[in-house]
């Protein structure tokens, strides 16, 4: 029956589309495409399976699958992916970069007006009222996905020691790092056999990742590795990027303020296309509009690079129960991440009995409702344009 039902819904996906029809859809879906990485894997299945027959469902699924095993930004590198199934080396290019650009050209102009303007009642009550909301959407995200991800008692312990790790103040590289060796480990004793390959990279990767920064000056080439690096290595969703964000640009390089980063995560969620242009964001806070073009691109590159070697290699990282054991530990760690981050910046954002009140709302009509998170953002800011723009 499974099959039948595969074969009825899977429309003819021969004809190639040509890059400027690949560059439209994109064009249309990072201008539209509010509501995180779910809505957006959505948008691209009606678009590209159902509407215009591009690509099959199960080809979907296989592309959907490869972008979650390796880091960075599912629904860009999904997009991503697409691009190259369909028109190769140059669709890539385009696919990608045409569901970027909405956004980052957004949040460019929403960054100026922000340096303009933030300090004004008005917009400043505007940024007041969508924190607490912010906080509750990654509380949400944290609650549905924790319940897929610690699929055993193992893996929720995981989670746990990862979230003491990063609570007293472990790089999250090293937190992901650990939890997936951990978790890796773990299979290869139940199994007795095999070595411990996983060591070694563990120690190479707390020697990359262990230094701290003292208080750096700004510049372009500094800004654009520290993007290059975390967009290199943030692995799980959109909202495990501020751990990173917080750590490189708060505490290590002190670049950024907690009010500047909770702004630039409020940014990043009440705008179309992916939540990675939170680094747009800053990078203009930092350095202007050469800021957020070094920002956008550093951040956004590991993912074009990863795409483009990992099709060998996904199959077989499906097949090896060793490195799936080893992901479910990574994701276990995400969480852990997502857990702590949203507890710091809840305490920057939950300041008073109104923000408590709008984060309070917010979290039951998500989870109770399931209202869309772009008509949460819209409302609580129009609470902040009612309340606090006298």
């Amino acid at each position: 029956m499974s099959d039948q039902l595969q074969t009825a819904v899977e429309p003819a996906h021969t004809r190639q589309p040509t890059l400027s029809e690949l560059a439209y859809v994109f064009l249309k879906l990072g201008t539209v495409a509010f509501g995180g990485p779910a809505a957006h894997i959505a948008m691209m299945a009606d678009e590209f399976v159902r509407k215009r027959g591009w690509i099959s469902e199960t080809d979907f699924l296989d592309r959907l699958a490869a972008a979650n095993l390796i880091p960075g930004p599912s629904s860009t590198e999904l997009a991503i992916f697409i691009g190259r199934e369909k028109r190769g080396w140059a669709g890539l290019v385009v696919a990608g970069c045409c569901f970027i650009i909405p956004a980052a050209v957004l949040v460019t102009l929403l960054a100026a007006i922000y340096v303009r303007f933030g300090s004004l009642p008005r917009v400043a009550g505007v940024f007041y009222a969508i924190k607490p909301a912010v906080i509750a959407i990654i509380v949400q995200a944290l609650w549905g996905l924790a319940r897929t991800a610690t699929k055993t008692r193992f893996l929720a312990a995981v989670g746990i020691i990862s979230v003491v790790l990063a609570a007293i103040g472990t790089a999250p590289v090293l937190v992901l790092a650990i939890a997936g060796v951990v978790s890796g480990a773990a299979l290869w004793l139940r199994r007795e056999r095999g070595k411990l390959a996983m060591i070694p990279f563990a120690g190479r990767v707390a020697l990359l990742v262990g230094t701290a920064a003292a208080i750096v000056p700004i510049s372009l080439s500094r800004l654009f590795l520290s993007f290059l690096k975390i967009g290199s290595v943030v692995f799980g969703s959109g909202y495990v990027l501020l751990a990173f964000l917080r750590t490189e640009f708060i505490d290590h390089l002190h670049w950024l303020t907690e009010k500047q980063l909770i702004d630039a995560v409020a940014v990043g969620q009440f705008t179309p296309g992916p939540v990675f242009t939170t680094a747009t964001f800053i990078g203009y806070l930092v350095g202007g509009i050469r800021g957020a073009v070094v920002a956008t691109v550093g951040i956004f590159l590991p993912g074009f690079l990863l795409v483009a070697v990992s099709g060998p290699l996904i199959p077989r990282i499906r097949r090896s129960p060793t490195a799936a054991a080893v992901l479910d530990g990574v994701v276990a760690g995400s969480l852990a991440l997502m857990a702590v981050v949203a507890w710091q910046l809840g305490r920057a954002a939950i300041v008073d009995w109104l923000t408590a009140v709008i984060f309070l709302v917010s979290a039951i009509a998500l989870l109770r409702f399931r209202l869309n998170s772009v008509w949460l953002i819209a409302g609580a800011a129009l609470i902040g344009v009612l309340i606090r723009g006298n």
